[in-house]
């Protein structure tokens, strides 16, 4: 009988953790803690666009860019792997800029990338190292790469997430 009624607690359990986690509000008309994620990473993502305006972000690769392009990011974007060296792509970047923001994704393959692109670029992305942490604290563990921004938006709003739309702004 014991076993029954902890099946039991354990469905309920599953089944409101569920309803909590992919409902907009819940029965008080309270956000959800997933709901509050999403709109404090779209205000943080809004907040990077509007750098981008004067800064190239650099991320990984091509996905990486389409992701950011889906989230309405209209400045420059240039990716590490576009057919050039490591070396040879950092002295690009030095005599091309004065600043940039680092968006490497931060699984095992993109924090050593990260480690050896910081070990070239110094001086240029460290005014911009917080958006970076912020966005694997804001991501938890959900993911691990820039290219799945818009999927956990989605997943966690419920909507799909354009950031620089006007009424974002206002």
């Amino acid at each position: 009988m014991k076993k029954s009624s902890r099946t039991n607690n354990a469905k309920q359990r599953r089944k409101e953790k569920q309803s909590y986690t992919f409902g907009k509000e819940d029965l008080k008309g309270n956000c959800t803690p997933d709901i509050e994620r999403a709109e404090r990473l779209r205000e943080f993502l809004a907040s990077l666009y509007e750098l981008n305006k004067r800064f190239p972000i650099v991320v990984e690769g091509r996905k990486d860019v389409i992701a950011l392009r889906k989230l309405g990011f209209d400045g420059e974007i240039i990716t590490v792997h576009a057919g050039k060296g490591l070396y040879e792509f950092c002295q690009n970047i030095s005599d091309e800029f004065h600043k940039i923001i680092l968006l490497i994704d931060w699984d095992e393959k993109g924090e050593m990338l990260f480690k050896k692109l910081t070990d070239n670029l110094k001086g240029m992305w460290e005014e911009f190292s917080q958006f970076r942490e912020t966005i694997k604290i804001l991501c938890q563990k959900d993911i691990k790469d820039i290219e799945a921004i818009p999927g956990l938006l989605n997943k966690l709003a419920g909507i799909s997430v354009k950031i620089n739309e006007p009424e974002d702004f206002q």
